[in-house]
């Protein structure tokens, strides 16, 4: 699974907002993708991709994107990761679509990453050189 996420090994990837509903197989597949453990919000240094855990209750979603950004490395990604339709906590794909462009993100792509949650891909768009 976590090669579907475009994760390899060597990369880092911090892990935000993890609670007692996600999913740990995703969360080991992720872990073997990379060949690590993923990092959390105190690393302190840059990363590859964010893992973000988001669910309905969780806050604004935009504050939520800009603090990922905050160790994220020019050219990664935001993997959000949200509840499935019909599962509690559910986000609103439309503010995922409306929160993503206030934080400086382009959604790429929305994936069934598992039985309860799905990503959606946000990048922050490619500056000119």
């Amino acid at each position: 699974m976590g090669d579907r996420l475009g994760l390899k090994p060597g990369m880092v990837v911090q892990e935000l907002g993890w609670d007692e509903d996600t999913d740990d197989e995703l969360r080991v597949a992720v872990e073997d993708a990379i060949d690590a453990d993923m990092v959390d919000g105190d690393y302190g240094n840059v990363v590859d991709a964010v893992l973000l855990w988001w669910r309905d209750d969780d806050g604004d979603l935009v504050d939520g994107l800009v603090d990922a950004l905050t160790d994220l490395v020019g050219g990664g990604s935001i993997w959000l990761l949200t509840p499935k339709v019909g599962r509690s906590g559910t986000v609103d794909p439309a503010d995922v679509t409306e929160a993503a462009p206030i934080a400086g993100l382009s959604q790429t792509t929305t994936a069934a990453v598992s039985k309860d949650w799905q990503a959606t891909r946000l990048v922050a768009p490619k500056t000119p050189a």
